[in-house]
């Protein structure tokens, strides 16, 4: 898989490219990933990527011209051009079903906006998709970038030393992920359940099953909602 990404500040991207499982998936070939800074593109001599908004009102907004000339050349220069993802507050939930649909494509491009934003027109008209990583406002999409590569690059097939360890996790059920434990069976008093060292899979599974949907219940009950066939699954 490519992934591209359109920034102001690629040197953000730096630790994450560098370290656990995207810096090993890069060197194994299974993704790469390429930085853009857009800024490359400003057409005059102080490299303007920014100007005040139309109508007045505080901050500065991102100016069409440098993203879409950016985006433009990149697509030009790409064998296969993925959806253009922009990361801002304003978008669609990131949920695992989505990073699933991306990780499936051949390729991806994201777009950190900065500031107030980017002109309307760049969303108009090149955007196909706004992505938000929560409800709550970062300086800029970069570390929303960061969040989408991460969940994206360890669902690719060669990515995790196990890939099995992509399907038992939080959300791939519709469910977060039951407790962990490892060694030792008892630490200062506390100790594992004995279902855990039983070593029957059959009932393994369903306590696990089982505390998915009381883990849920406790920190998510949203997920719950129309999913009587879960819980009672959860309960068998």
């Amino acid at each position: 898989m490519r992934i591209d990404v359109l920034t102001l500040f690629p040197e953000m991207f730096t630790g994450p490219l560098e370290y656990s499982i995207i810096k090993r998936a890069r060197q194994a070939g299974v993704v790469e990933v390429h930085l853009v800074n857009f800024r490359d593109w400003a057409r005059d001599k102080h490299h303007t990527v920014d100007d005040t908004p139309f109508g007045g009102g505080p901050g500065m907004v991102l100016k069409p011209e440098p993203v879409f000339d950016a985006v433009e050349a990149l697509r030009s220069s790409q064998e296969t051009a993925g959806p253009l993802i922009y990361l801002s507050p304003k978008g669609e939930p990131l949920t695992q079903r989505l990073v699933k649909d991306l990780a499936a494509l051949p390729a991806l491009t994201l777009l950190c906006g900065r500031y107030e934003g980017l002109d309307q027109r760049v969303v108009d008209h090149l955007v196909d998709r706004e992505v938000s990583v929560g409800d709550y406002v970062l300086s800029g999409g970069e570390p929303a970038a960061i969040v989408v590569l991460d969940a994206v690059v360890r669902l690719l097939p060669g990515a995790l030393g196990d890939d099995q360890s992509a399907e038992d996790e939080s959300f791939n059920d519709g469910l977060l992920e039951y407790p962990q434990y490892t060694r030792p069976a008892e630490f200062r008093g506390w100790n594992v359940p004995e279902v855990l060292l039983s070593g029957h899979h059959e009932a393994i599974r369903r306590w696990r099953k089982e505390m998915s949907v009381t883990v849920t219940r406790k920190n998510r009950p949203d997920l719950l909602r129309g999913q009587n066939d879960i819980i009672a699954g959860g309960h068998s």
